[in-house]
């Protein structure tokens, strides 16, 4: 099931088109990254979801709903960038006031916050709190009344590596029961195993999507290909690998992706003389510098 659709969405301010025909489709239980820099749109897109502010042209569903209407709203979770809390309250005490807002039951607030890490903190002022536990705040109203939509704008901003391995681990429990999700963030590495697909955006417009298999297939990127020679081993090693570049302990080349299993045949040809090799793809961070020189 389709739970965001965006046709040729158009969104302009004055004389300049911040977004120009965006179409998008998220199903239900999938991740999507949205990815550009600074003032390619995405945070124009996420405001246009959430019904904050309306297109100029194209079309928005949330599950069929107009944006911003009161379905809509039900269905929509949001997660800001840097979120903002009145610090002289607690966590429990804001969790309790959103969730009266959402027209929830306030017995969930402790529920909310251990599933977000801040059981030992929900009776703390949130003044006290650090950017991260702020962050952790935001999320766990995002949570609130089992959204079928979730837009998150840079949501590990201010979380240390553990966190964000939990923060990720809480989206694919959601997903898996079928929440849809929209994120941003300029923290690429972290996406790769976390999201099903990639959308980029460029000075308004849509220049890729798809997932990290579909957008090193049309990159073309070469292989970074190291073979570690046992020892002694080296010069029979840089015979056989001509290309490589040779350092005192290892060979290192590059390759087309579709010369990947002839490079691998060469290698097991030389198992005697290899103690170690290493393969590498082109990682998201490389896909995207790639995208961007492509369309500057």
């Amino acid at each position: 099931m389709t739970i965001l659709t965006l046709s040729k969405l158009t969104k302009r301010y004055g004389g300049t088109t911040v977004l120009d025909e965006v179409s998008l489709d998220i199903a239900a239980g999938e991740r999507v990254a949205l990815l550009g820099h600074n003032g390619a749109g995405k945070s124009t897109l996420m405001k246009l979801v959430l019904g904050l502010i309306h297109a100029d042209g194209g079309r928005i569903e949330v599950a069929g709903h107009a944006p911003g209407s009161a379905v809509a709203r039900s269905l929509t979770a949001y997660l800001a960038e840097n979120a903002a809390f009145h610090p002289a309250i607690t966590g429990r005490e804001q969790l309790c006031y959103y969730l009266r807002l959402r027209g929830q039951p306030v017995k969930q607030a402790d529920e909310l916050l251990e599933k977000v890490g801040l059981a030992d903190a929900a009776t703390r002022r949130i003044g006290t709190y650090s950017k991260g536990m702020r962050q952790r705040v935001g999320l766990a109203q995002a949570l609130i009344g089992n959204p079928r939509l979730m837009v998150l704008d840079e949501p590990t901003s201010g979380l240390d590596p553990v966190s964000r391995r939990e923060f990720y681990a809480l989206l694919d429990e959601l997903a898996a029961k079928g929440t849809a999700v929209l994120l941003s963030s300029h923290a690429l590495s972290e996406l790769e195993a976390r999201t099903d697909r990639m959308v980029i955006l460029a000075k308004g417009k849509q220049v890729a999507q798809g997932t990290l298999a579909d957008l090193r297939s049309d990159a073309a990127l070469p292989l970074t290909v190291t073979i570690f020679p046992k020892a002694e081993q080296a010069p029979q090693v840089a015979e056989a690998f001509p290309e490589a570049q040779i350092f005192e302990d290892r060979v290192t080349f590059t390759c087309a992706p579709d010369e990947k299993l002839a490079v691998l045949e060469r290698i097991v040809a030389l198992r005697g003389h290899i103690a170690d090799y290493d393969l590498h793809a082109a990682t998201l961070d490389d896909l995207y510098s790639h995208i961007s020189r492509r369309v500057a």
